[in-house]
């Protein structure tokens, strides 16, 4: 068995640098021999993540920390902003019916991470905000 191969990258506040961490993604995986069709849901997740992270990651330390571990099994995927923090339990799951009436579309993000994911776990405070996810590949 491989061992399982690691890459970090620190983002700045940029449009379109999620692209950055996707190709590391796409790059770790074809080193693995994951087939491109595996990798799908983990592309979604990474870009999820990250522009969630970009978008209440402030303005004290704009920057987002991401980090995969990956082997032909599994990846994991941390995100980590240093923004204010929120409450997970206090986040609404998004309701189609409202949002079809509404000018504010978004708020999708949390709710779709959580039904890709084989484990997605959030741990937020005032120094930012974690959010770890599993993805079996196999």
């Amino acid at each position: 068995m491989m061992e399982p191969v690691r890459l970090k990258v620190e983002l700045p506040q940029i449009p379109n640098i999620e692209l950055v961490a996707i190709e590391g993604l796409e790059r770790l995986a074809q080193h693995l021999g994951i087939a491109d069709e595996k990798i799908g849901e983990a592309r979604i997740l990474v870009t999820e993540a990250i522009i969630n992270a970009l978008e209440h990651a402030g303005t004290q330390n704009p920057e987002v920390h991401v980090e995969f571990t990956m082997t032909a099994a599994e990846i994991t995927i941390l995100v980590k902003d240093f923004g204010k923090g929120f409450d997970p339990g206090s986040v609404p799951d998004p309701s189609i019916a409202q949002k079809l009436g509404s000018e504010h579309k978004r708020g999708w993000g949390l709710r779709l991470m959580k039904s890709m994911s084989d484990d997605f776990r959030i741990e937020s405070g005032t120094d930012g905000t974690k959010i770890t996810i599993k993805k079996f590949l196999s």
